[in-house]
């Protein structure tokens, strides 16, 4: 049988040889005859992975000098609280940009600690470009902003100048490009897109950033208990860190993020190349802001989808409808997704103009 080419918007597609490993892991981790699944977090089989993910983590993202790393439950979901608790003072006010569905629920959880401006927001054209040219206030304690958009297909491209502790919710491009950590308080993300299985969420934290709002963190909130006890103040998502651990080890065998980076470039370019070009089709996302993790694109004349939906489901292309919000069609291309997925999306987008044509 052929290859389904999963362009799934999240959880992710994983490497092969990814799973396979943590399949048989499942069976017998270790050499234990003992799953994975059902060995004490506490073990030193565990503790060593954990250790190795926080590691991988610095490594692959060249993590300078005074960050930790620590995996934690709850998706980006739980960071925009985590966020709030840890970064905004008492009578305190941060500044956020709104560039879609995960930055507007951030900035919903902020608004209980106090005052919230969104200094840049592109709503007003349904989320189709990231805004420019933004002020933020002396006052505000930090400037939160997600870098990648899945639902809207945008992608910050440049990182925000600010004077103020810097945030960042990376979690559907986080490994996908290289980064300046060091620019940051605070990274989140959550696994499902580039790193693994969902379950677990990384958190790269400045440790000088930390413990300055004066106001009470309960304490499963309080990244401090989090970084103390190295990622085990409760039990942690032993598999979904395993599995990421896994996806990493991947990551530096392939060339590291810098080659992520290379491929991920290549994927989108013959992806929006094709999307630009096609007289069927068209981007929904101004050129400058693209993502190069999820492309959205339309049908000029949407009465052809059943004919277009079929074409990709005969060529086992899966995956790719586009969010409700903004319907048409949205192809994912993280990490692990090979070029000759993308190409076999291009191939039937040519025959389909051809035979409309």
């Amino acid at each position: 049988m052929s290859k389904v080419h999963n362009f799934s918007a999240g959880p992710c597609i994983l490497p092969k040889e990814v799973l396979e490993e943590a399949s048989q892991s499942v069976l017998n981790f270790n050499n234990l005859d003992l799953s994975i699944l059902e060995i004490s977090h506490r073990s030193k089989d565990i503790i060593d992975v954990v250790s190795e993910a926080e590691s991988l983590v610095k490594e692959l993202l060249n993590v300078p000098d005074g960050y930790k790393v620590v995996f934690l439950q709850g998706g980006a979901s739980l960071g925009f609280l985590m966020t709030a608790y840890n970064y905004m003072k008492l009578d305190g006010e941060a500044a956020y940009i709104n560039t879609g569905t995960w930055s507007t629920k951030a900035i919903e959880a902020a608004r209980g600690f106090g005052e919230v401006k969104v200094i840049g927001s592109s709503e007003d054209r349904n989320f189709t470009y990231i805004p420019k040219g933004l002020g933020v206030p002396m006052s505000a304690n930090y400037l939160h902003y997600t870098s990648n958009n899945t639902i809207f297909g945008t992608q910050f491209h440049k990182v925000p100048v600010v004077r103020c502790p810097l945030i960042c919710d990376m979690s559907s491009d986080i490994f996908s490009r290289e980064i300046d950590v060091h620019l940051y308080d605070l990274i989140y993300a959550g696994a499902q897109k580039n790193m693994g299985p969902a379950g677990s969420t990384v958190y790269i934290v400045k440790e000088s950033g930390l413990g300055k709002t004066k106001r009470d963190i309960p304490v499963m909130l309080d990244l401090q208990t989090h970084i103390k006890n190295e990622s085990m103040y409760n039990t942690p998502p032993v598999y979904s860190i395993y599995v990421s651990l896994l996806t990493m080890r991947w990551i530096k065998k392939q060339g590291g993020v810098a080659e992520m980076g290379r491929r991920n470039e290549a994927k989108a370019h013959l992806l929006y190349h094709e999307i630009d070009h096609n007289p069927l089709f068209y981007g929904t996302v101004e050129d400058l802001d693209r993502s190069s993790m999820n492309a959205t694109f339309k049908l000029h004349d949407e009465s052809l989808s059943e004919e277009f939906n079929k074409m990709c489901a005969d060529a086992r292309i899966d995956g790719i409808k586009g969010h409700r919000s903004v319907g048409g069609y949205r192809a994912s291309m993280y990490n692990a997704l090979p070029i000759e997925s993308v190409q076999a999306l291009v191939d039937v987008m040519k025959e389909f103009a051809a035979k409309k044509g």
